[in-house]
C-alpha cells in the first residue's frame, strides 16, 4: 500500500483482477495518453491484471483519474496544482497533485507533461524505477496486491528547464521515455546552441572570423538585429550563442568596455563587450516589436564566462547560460579541495543576480573517459551543486552528457531525480539501486560500485580526458574490482532465483564483465605505455582495450559510442591512442628504432617561480637560457626538490600552485642517465611520448631543444609527443637530463615515461603527428 493508513484501502488490483480503471480525458495531449498507456502497463507488470483505460469513470467501481480528466472532475486537485504553479514562469512551470477522495485516484499535472510526470510518481511510490534507457534499465517489482490509503501529495521542483542530450553522436533509444520517467522535460530557452556566427561572420575584419567582431559596436548589433528581425517580430525564440572557440578583438569600443583575465582560457574575458552586443540588439527589436514574446539566449562560454565588470542591467527578454566547460568537473562547489570550483561558484551567484532568475546551466556530465569507456560517475558532485543552483535562483538545468552507459552508467537517472527534488539522497536510492539491478549479485556489488565511487569521491583531479585515468583507475583498483565481479558472478550463479528478472540479472552482469574488461585492459594499455615505457605490452594491451570496447557494442549499442567516421584515428580517441603506442613500439623493437635506455621512472621536481597573481599569458616564449643555473643546486628536498613520477602528470600527483590552482608557471624535473661509451657515440634521440606544456630540454647543463605548445591543452594535435635529437649532446657516463616546462593552467608536466633511442638507417621516426580531432 502506499499513502497513510486511517481509511479503507482503495485496491487497484488485487490477486490478479484489476479492481480500477483508468480515466483519461477524451482529447489528451500527447504525454497524457502516453502516461495512461505507461499506467496501464506497469500495473499489469506489477500486478498481474492489467486496468481498462476508458473515457468516463464507472459510477460506483474505483478508478483512477488522470491529466485533464482529473483536473476537470477535483476541485481539490485543480487548486492545489494552481496554488504550486509558478505564476511568472518563463519556459515551463511543472506541478503535480495525487490525491485519493473514496473511491478515486486524482493524478494530474499543471501541463501536458506534467500529467506524465504524476503518473511516473505514482509508479515510483509503488517501486518502479527506471535506471537506464529501455527494459535494461528498468526494474518493476512484483506486487499481488496493490492499494493506496490515505494520499495528498501536491509538489512543484525548484527548476523550470530539467532535461539532457546525448552529444558524439550516441544512441537515443528509449532515451525520451527514460527522461519524462525521471521527470524531465523537454521545456527550453534558446541560447544553448552555438548560432552567433551565422549572423556575424559577414562583419569579419580583414584576415579575421567571427571571433574578431567588434562586439559592442552598434553597427554590429544593427546588423545582427535586422539578420533576426523576422523571427523576432513572429515570437520565436532565438539563440545568440556565441561559437564554440575563443573570442580575440582589437576594437576600441571593447577594449574600453575591459573585463578580467580568464585563467582557465588563458585570455581577456569579454563578457562586456558580448553583454553589450545582447543589449543592443534587444532594444533595436523591444523598440520595433514591443508586443513580441521571444526570447533571445546568449552563452556564458569560454572566454566569456566570467561575469561582467561594466553591465549592470541586462534586456528582460535575454536569457542566459553559463557552461563551464573547463573548471573542474570532478568537485562540488562547496568542495574546499577545489579552488576552481570554489570560483565558479561565486560566478553563477553573480551571473545570477544579474540575470535575475534568466540564467540556467548548461552542464556538463563531462563523460571525459567516453572514449576509453571507463566508468565516470557524478553524482557525488551534482547531489551537493544542484541544492546550490536552487538556493540560487537557477531557472533550470540542462545538461550536455554522452550516448554510453559504461560510461554514464546511472549518472543521468540521478540527475533527473535531483533536478527534480534536490534534496533527494542519493545513498538512498543507490541502497535500492543494487538488489533491483543485481538482484542476488547486489552484496558484491555493492562493493564493486562502491569502490569505484570512492575513488573518484576522494581524487584531487581537476581536469577531464584521458590523461586524468590513470590518477584514477590504479592498478590496485582494478585487482579489487576483479575479486568483487568474481563474488557477484558467483553468487547469481548459485542462486536458485527463478523470479521474471532472473534473465535481467545476466544481462546485467554480462555489460557489468563487459565494463571491467574494458577497466582492466585499458588500466593494463596506460600502466605498460606510462609506468613501463614498454610500448610492445601496450599495444598488445590497447588491442585488448579496443576488443573490449566492441564487445560492449556488440551486447548493446546503448553501452559504447559508436566509432565517428575516422576521427577516432586521432589519440583522443582509444584507437588513435593505441596507434600511436605502435608507432613508439616501432622506435623501440627494431622497426624504425631500438631502445637504448628508459629513463628513470622517478624524477627530481622543482618549481622555478610561482606566477604573481597578476600575472597574463601571452603565448609561447620561445627558446629559453642556453644554460639551466638553477641545476646547480643539490637536487634534495630541503632545497625545494621533491621527487615526482614521470607517468602521471603533475597536478595528478597533487603539484599545484599557492592557493589550490594548477598554474604552476615555469618548473624543472630533472634525472640522471649512465651511457656506456658505445650508446653515447652513437647519438640517440630522447621520446617524452606524453608531455605537456612548452619545453626546454637540457642536457649536461645546455640547452638542446625548444618544444613550442599552444595552449590551452585542447588547442594541440592530443599527441602530446616531443622527440629530441641529442646527437652530440651526449657523453659516457653520467648525463645530466633536465627539463624545463612552462605551465599556464590545467595539465602540467610528463605523464608517460621516457625513453632513449637509436633510429634505424632510413627507418624515419615512426612517430609523426595524428591528425586532430574535431574539437574539444
Amino acid at each position: 500500500m502506499i499513502g497513510a493508513a486511517g481509511v479503507p484501502e482503495l485496491v487497484i488490483a488485487d490477486g490478479k483482477a484489476a479492481r480500477a480503471a483508468i480515466v483519461i480525458g477524451a482529447d489528451p495531449g500527447e504525454w497524457e495518453r502516453r502516461a495512461a498507456a505507461d499506467l496501464r502497463k506497469y500495473i499489469g507488470m506489477m500486478s498481474g491484471a492489467a486496468p481498462q483505460i476508458v473515457t468516463s469513470a464507472p459510477a460506483d467501481a474505483p478508478a483512477i483519474v488522470i491529466g485533464s480528466a482529473a483536473a476537470a472532475a477535483d476541485a481539490v486537485t485543480r487548486q492545489a496544482l494552481l496554488d504550486r504553479t509558478k505564476k511568472d514562469a518563463l519556459v515551463q512551470s511543472d506541478a503535480i497533485s495525487v490525491r485519493r477522495e473514496g473511491n478515486r485516484l486524482y493524478v494530474a499535472g499543471s501541463n501536458d507533461e506534467s500529467h506524465y510526470f504524476a503518473v511516473s510518481w505514482l509508479l515510483q511510490q509503488w517501486g518502479c524505477r527506471w535506471y537506464m534507457p529501455t527494459a535494461f534499465g528498468e526494474f518493476v517489482p512484483e506486487h499481488r496486491r496493490l492499494s493506496v490509503g490515505r494520499l495528498d501529495f501536491a509538489y512543484a521542483p525548484p527548476f523550470e528547464i530539467r532535461r539532457y542530450w546525448l552529444a558524439w553522436n550516441g544512441d537515443t533509444t528509449g532515451a525520451d521515455e527514460f527522461r519524462h520517467r525521471n521527470f524531465m522535460s523537454e521545456a527550453t530557452a534558446p541560447g544553448y546552441g552555438h548560432a552567433l556566427d551565422q549572423y556575424t561572420a559577414e562583419l569579419a575584419p580583414p584576415g579575421g572570423t567571427h571571433f574578431n567582431v567588434p562586439f559592442s559596436a552598434p553597427g554590429t548589433a544593427e546588423h545582427v538585429a535586422a539578420r533576426i528581425e523576422a523571427d523576432y517580430a513572429a515570437g520565436r525564440d532565438i539563440s545568440l550563442a556565441i561559437a564554440d572557440g575563443s573570442y580575440v578583438n582589437e576594437d576600441p569600443g571593447d577594449r574600453a568596455l575591459g573585463g578580467d583575465y580568464d585563467p582557465y582560457m588563458l585570455k581577456p574575458s569579454l563578457t562586456d563587450a558580448m553583454l553589450t552586443l545582447y543589449n543592443n540588439v534587444a532594444r533595436i527589436l523591444r523598440q520595433k516589436h514591443p508586443d513580441s514574446a521571444s526570447l533571445l539566449g546568449g552563452m556564458a562560454y569560454v572566454n566569456v564566462t566570467r561575469p561582467p565588470l561594466k553591465v549592470r542591467t541586462v534586456a528582460p527578454n535575454l536569457v542566459m547560460w553559463i557552461a563551464p566547460i573547463d573548471i573542474d568537473p570532478n568537485h562540488a562547489m562547496d568542495d574546499p579541495r577545489s579552488p576552481p570550483r570554489n570560483e565558479y561558484r561565486e560566478m553563477v551567484g553573480r551571473w545570477s543576480e544579474l540575470m535575475d532568475g534568466r540564467l540556467a546551466i548548461y552542464d556538463y556530465d563531462q563523460g571525459m573517459l567516453v572514449w576509453r569507456d571507463l566508468p565516470n560517475p557524478s553524482h557525488h558532485v551534482f547531489a551537493r551543486d544542484v541544492k546550490i543552483y536552487r538556493d540560487q535562483g537557477i531557472l533550470g538545468v540542462q545538461t550536455e552528457s554522452r550516448g554510453a552507459l559504461a560510461t554514464t552508467f546511472l549518472n543521468l537517472f540521478f540527475r533527473g531525480q535531483l533536478m527534480w527534488d534536490p534534496d533527494a539522497d542519493p545513498d538512498a536510492l543507490l541502497e535500492e539501486f543494487y538488489p533491483a539491478f543485481y538482484g542476488p549479485a547486489a552484496a558484491p556489488m555493492r562493493r564493486y560500485w562502491g569502490r569505484i565511487y570512492e575513488a573518484w569521491a576522494r581524487t584531487n583531479v581537476t581536469e577531464h580526458e584521458y590523461p586524468a585515468i590513470p590518477a584514477i583507475y590504479t592498478p590496485a583498483l582494478v585487482l579489487a574490482l576483479r575479486d568483487d565481479l568474481a563474488a557477484a558472478e558467483a553468487a547469481l550463479t548459485r542462486s536458485g532465483h527463478r523470479s521474471r528478472d532472473r534473465e535481467a540479472y545476466r544481462e546485467r552482469m554480462r555489460f557489468t564483465r563487459a565494463s571491467f574488461d574494458a577497466i582492466a585492459a585499458y588500466v593494463e594499455t596506460v600502466t605498460a605505455a606510462a609506468r613501463d615505457a614498454d610500448y610492445e605490452a601496450a599495444t598488445r594491451a590497447g588491442e585488448k582495450a579496443i576488443a573490449a570496447q566492441t564487445a560492449l557494442r556488440t551486447l548493446n549499442p546503448l553501452f559504447t559510442s559508436p566509432p565517428m567516421g575516422g576521427e577516432e584515428q586521432s589519440p583522443a580517441w582509444l584507437q588513435g591512442e593505441v596507434r600511436q603506442y605502435a608507432s613508439f613500439r616501432g622506435l623501440q623493437d627494431g622497426s624504425s628504432g631500438h631502445l637504448v635506455a628508459r629513463l628513470p621512472l622517478s624524477w627530481m621536481f622543482k618549481v622555478e617561480t610561482p606566477l604573481p597573481a597578476d600575472w597574463r599569458y601571452r603565448g609561447q616564449q620561445g627558446p629559453g637560457p642556453a644554460s639551466a643555473p638553477l641545476l646547480d643546486e643539490e637536487a634534495s628536498v630541503g632545497t625545494g626538490w621533491r621527487p615526482v613520477r614521470s607517468d602521471l602528470y603533475l597536478q595528478g600527483q597533487g603539484v599545484l600552485a599557492e592557493g589550490g590552482q594548477s598554474a604552476l608557471g615555469h618548473y624543472w624535473y630533472r634525472t640522471e642517465l649512465n651511457l656506456s661509451e658505445a650508446d653515447a657515440r652513437a647519438g640517440a634521440h630522447l621520446m617524452f611520448p606524453g608531455l605537456f606544456n612548452e619545453s626546454w630540454l637540457y642536457v649536461n647543463g645546455r640547452l638542446v631543444g625548444h618544444r613550442g605548445y599552444d595552449e590551452p591543452w585542447w588547442l594541440t594535435d592530443y599527441h602530446f609527443s616531443w622527440d629530441v635529437d641529442l646527437a652530440g649532446h651526449l657523453r659516457a657516463g653520467v648525463n645530466r637530463i633536465a627539463l624545463r616546462g612552462f605551465n599556464p593552467h590545467h595539465f602540467g608536466g610528463m605523464f608517460r615515461r621516457p625513453f632513449l633511442y637509436r633510429l634505424v638507417p632510413n627507418g624515419g621516426s615512426g612517430a609523426g603527428a595524428m591528425p586532430p580531432p574535431s574539437g574539444h
